[in-house]
């Protein structure tokens, strides 16, 4: 298939809600298993490689770096190299990323490489990551379209993020009891070389949506306009501020375990509480709700979203303290119908430095997130914290839901799909920033134009 030619997929019409349409994409099915193969692989990697660095040198600081550098790198990934998503033909990124991170797994399974280089290798997975990602989301709007069967996708590719924390911690315990830590990484190539394989094989060959330049210059440039525009600037921020806010149960999970006085068993069970939730709440509301009734849950959602970690200050039993990890993490739902107006207010030519820029973010602030939780219960109790998280978090989404609903269109306040409204979003035009170029350099085309992974 020659390159100028952009290979749009034809798309089934979903007649009701569900997941069904989806997987009747044969591209979008070959994605979603490259995705499954490659975070298994991420995940088996971070256990095999935080148990050899220990094992090498009986360091708990070196090996808790091993999960660290998985989210440091991020930020500069995801600023400077954000356009390569749009600069170079997304199968080729894609395919690309895969080897890299396949070429570094090998590396790392060799038993010459020191502990140093093992590290440096981490941080350059870490930086290809958001770049793959970024690039893979955009990618799912050539596949799927950028309407409901983008959100259900998107959604079908977080259920598989969750599922990999609480299967790919299991099989990674269970395998490193049958190989060494550099035979499981050894698997990790593996993976990631059939990822690879499947996405060469498995999507067709479309152009690059932008032109040339500086690529650094061309990928900040980009991340200046995604970021000045007010209103995907709004909705950047309310996917990215809940789940800051979120992960501090799961990072004080062991310490709010030896508080309450429980044994061991109860860490897992207070890990797994949460993304058993947002698997339950993705699953209902792609399957159960229209599009519509997705877009009205979006501000309800994001704002009460964190309120069950009151409940931690009133220190119930265990039993309650899990239902309550549930209930937040299945108000991740609300994010459905927000990549539902994202996409809709982002430019196609900016799409995957946006994408890109999008996960960057939303990594980091986790990472940010778990940081601050940790330094405050040095002071406080771990009830406290999570008390105190559940109320600052609830008053910043509470203010970002206004935020967005004040930029957002009629559509989106009254929860009808965007493609009841004309022109590029849901009833309303693009931002004045991106429309006008206020103070934005659109130089080395930067006006042209799939956690982790």
């Amino acid at each position: 298939m020659p390159e100028e030619n952009r290979g749009t997929t034809t798309l089934p019409t979903p007649e009701k809600t569900g997941y069904g349409p989806v997987f009747a994409v044969r591209e979008f099915r070959a994605v979603f298993l490259a995705h499954a193969l490659s975070l298994l692989g991420v995940v088996v990697s971070e256990i095999a490689l935080t148990v050899l660095v220990y094992g090498l040198t009986g360091s708990p600081l070196l090996s808790a770096l091993v999960f660290a550098l998985g989210f440091l790198p991020y930020l500069v990934g995801g600023t400077l190299l954000s356009g390569v998503a749009d600069r170079f033909p997304p199968r080729r990124v894609l395919v690309v990323c895969d080897l890299v991170c396949a070429g570094c797994a090998a590396l790392m399974a060799l038993p010459a490489t020191p502990v140093a280089a093992l590290l440096v290798l981490r941080c350059v997975i870490a930086a290809v990551s958001p770049v793959f990602s970024g690039t893979r989301m955009a990618t799912l709007t050539d596949i799927l379209g950028d309407g409901d069967l983008f959100v259900l996708g998107r959604s079908l590719l977080r259920i598989v993020s969750q599922s990999a924390v609480l299967v790919g911690f299991g099989l990674g315990g269970v395998l490193l009891t049958v190989v060494s830590p550099r035979g499981a990484l050894a698997v990790t190539l593996g993976t990631f070389l059939a990822s690879a394989l499947l996405l060469r094989l498995g999507t067709r060959r479309r152009p690059a949506r932008a032109g040339g330049g500086a690529l650094v210059r061309y990928s900040v440039s980009g991340a200046r306009q995604v970021l000045a525009d007010r209103r995907i600037r709004a909705l950047l921020l309310l996917l990215w501020v809940p789940p800051m806010f979120v992960v501090a149960p799961e990072a004080l999970a062991a310490a709010y375990a030896d508080e309450a006085g429980v044994g061991t068993a109860w860490i897992g069970l207070l890990m797994c509480a949460m993304p058993v939730g947002t698997i339950a709440g993705e699953l209902y509301a792609g399957a159960a709700l229209s599009p519509a009734a997705r877009s009205r849950i979006v501000l309800p959602l994001a704002g009460a979203g964190l309120l069950p970690l009151l409940l931690y200050p009133f220190h119930p039993g265990l039993g309650w303290i899990l239902l309550a990890l549930v209930l937040a993490g299945s108000a991740g739902a609300y994010t459905l119908g927000l990549d539902r107006w994202f996409v809709d207010a982002v430019p196609e030519e900016l799409r995957g430095r946006a994408m890109t820029v999008h996960t960057a973010g939303l990594m980091t602030i986790q990472g940010v997130g778990m940081a601050l939780a940790g330094a405050a219960a040095e002071f406080w109790s771990v009830s406290t914290v999570v008390g105190g998280v559940g109320v600052l978090g609830t008053v910043c989404c509470v203010l970002l839901a206004v935020e967005v609903r004040r930029t957002g269109g009629a559509g989106e306040v009254e929860g009808k799909g965007a493609a009841e409204w004309p022109g590029k979003g849901p009833g309303r035009r693009p931002g004045k920033a991106l429309e006008k170029g206020a103070n934005i350099d659109t130089r080395d085309g930067a006006d042209h134009d799939m956690t982790g992974r």
